[in-house]
């Protein structure tokens, strides 16, 4: 058997810090309220924190538009107070995993500052200039169809920005930009971080006269260079370092997590998460399409040399209870069976705040409770391609950012716990049934199926390692078999609202997970009740 790396066996809680928790009464959450709840991390088992970015920025893009990436911004607290994180954290047996955000900075960084001031100076080559812009487009511009190209009046020419045109673009193919961000790299590994994990990474190879915007040639070239250069010499394969990469295949995952290789521990793919959008258009709506889920799983699953990343939500995506399960009449049994399906498969969990709770998409009814720039952008784009204004806003809240950016339901109170001063965006109202404190005192909750998959996870080798083999089934029944050391682990989930059958051949060792109270034991004609989900050890 191969060497299991900590981060095979463990899984990884995201937390977007302004959301979290706030320990000041400002209505942001902040690292002092993420040090006040590492207990509750810990009771659920988690082995390190995904942390969105908290570096210094004006937050057009909510930090992902960083202005220093060496000091933190003063809403979320101080260097004191993140290197308080990184020791509590440690004490917890819970690792530290930045938000590297190197595609691009905020136009207000120094180093984009001082490229303005002159065509010729040291920072100029930091990032992307023409004389003349091309056809690559934007996607948080508010245009139609959407320049990635602004004009520099006092230079005269234009700079790239994939993103807001307050996020120019670096470039990479700069040596000089190259060693600075490792030094930084280097900076924060120095403060005991973990690992990162590395924001549209597979942008930073683009070859833009040839309007290549993802996968470009040096692609990996950088990577090697970055991992020899940082994570790699500092922590070798302790190192967790995962990559956002819309674009990636089973082929190009291999790439960039074959340990021979030395560049990333795992990538993030999200073919399971576009082929659900109606049209392939994100805000067209999702629609559950379970045979091609299965599909998209089953080819994931086969990854040799690499290693996969597991995951429903994050900060970019809507409520998974939401859009793949029923929120409503079996909100908790759906939440489970969506646990169970994805945690008992090979790769490493991800785990989005409060999506061990339920947590549900927020109920949208205007467009002025949109925060999210890529929602407003999405709202104006919508209006100006004539979509009329009464369809604009449920178009935009099935998949809008800011669904997952709502605050962490804690308890029933004021502001769900989660601030005693007025919340930077508000809480859903259904905060006083879901919450934190109510999933603690009710055994059969949510937060406890997670807390249950995760030390199955640390204790089962074959969860880490088992090979993965589809059954044949109805359309709406996901079933798989785990194959390990002889043995056999069956996983069969309902994703529907309605009873279905399952017949087997086999019979049960061992219930090692189930999200019913129903006794089983003879699943040779099982009727599946709405979104029934269990894991058992086969004879």
């Amino acid at each position: 058997m191969k060497k299991t790396k900590w981060w095979q066996k463990a899984v990884i809680y995201q937390i977007y810090p302004r959301s979290f928790q706030d320990s000041n009464g400002d209505g942001v959450g902040d690292l002092q309220g993420i040090i006040k709840r590492l207990d509750y991390l810990q009771k659920l088992g988690i082995g390190a924190i995904w942390l969105s970015p908290v570096y210094k920025s004006p937050m057009d893009d909510n930090g992902y538009d960083i202005s220093d990436y060496r000091d933190i911004a003063p809403e979320f607290g101080t260097l004191a107070d993140m290197d308080a994180l990184i020791a509590e954290a440690k004490k917890c047996n819970i690792r530290i995993i930045m938000d590297l955000v190197v595609n691009h900075s905020s136009d207000e960084h120094a180093w984009f500052v001082e490229a303005r001031k002159s065509k010729d100076n040291f920072y100029r080559d930091f990032y992307i200039w023409r004389d003349e812009p091309n056809d690559l487009v934007s996607g948080f511009t508010g245009d139609w169809p959407g320049s990635a190209w602004t004009k520099d009046d006092a230079s005269g020419q234009y700079y790239l920005h994939l993103f807001s045109k307050k996020q120019p673009d670096l470039n990479w193919e700069n040596p000089k930009l190259r060693a600075e961000v490792y030094d930084m790299m280097n900076f924060w590994l120095d403060r005991g971080v973990g690992g990162f994990r590395m924001d549209v990474i597979d942008m930073i190879g683009k070859v833009v006269d040839e309007e290549l915007v993802a996968n470009g040639p040096k692609l990996h070239d950088y990577l090697q260079e970055m991992n020899r250069a940082s994570f790699g010499k500092k922590l070798g394969d302790e190192a967790l370092t995962v990559g956002e990469t819309w674009s990636a295949t089973p082929e190009s995952a291999e790439l960039y997590s074959d340990p021979a290789r030395e560049e990333l521990s795992m990538v993030f793919q999200f073919e399971h998460i576009v082929a659900m959008w109606k049209n392939g258009q994100k805000y067209q709506g999702t629609r559950l399409n379970v045979p091609k889920l299965k599909e998209i799983f089953a080819k994931w699953q086969k990854l040799d040399k690499g290693w996969n990343s597991l995951f429903w939500d994050n900060h970019d995506l809507p409520r998974v209870v939401s859009s793949y399960g029923n929120d409503g009449k079996y909100r908790v049994q759906s939440a489970k069976a969506l646990a169970i399906l994805l945690h008992l498969m090979k790769g490493t969990p991800y785990i989005y705040e409060g999506e061990e709770l339920g947590m549900t998409n927020f109920p949208f009814t205007d467009l002025s409770q949109f925060d999210d720039i890529e929602a407003r952008t999405a709202a104006e784009d919508l209006r100006k391609a004539g979509v009329p204004e009464a369809q604009i806003v449920p178009m935009i809240a099935a998949n809008s950012r800011d669904n997952a950016r709502t605050p962490m339901q804690w308890d029933d109170s004021s502001n769900a716990g989660f601030t005693t001063g007025l919340p930077w965006l508000a809480v859903n109202p259904n905060y006083r049934e879901i919450n934190a404190t109510a999933c603690l005192a009710d055994p059969d909750s949510v937060f406890y199926t997670y807390q249950k998959l995760i030390q199955l996870r640390k204790e089962n080798d074959w969860i880490v390692w088992g090979n993965f083999e589809l059954l044949n089934t109805a359309d709406e029944v996901f079933a798989y078999v785990r194959l390990f050391d002889g043995r056999k682990y069956l996983v069969l989930v309902n994703l529907s609202d309605q009873t279905n059958t399952f017949s087997s051949v086999w019979t049960v060792k061992e219930v090692l997970i189930h999200n019913y109270n129903n006794k089983l034991d003879d699943i040779s004609a099982l009727q599946l009740q709405p979104w029934e989900a269990f894991a058992v050890e086969l004879d």
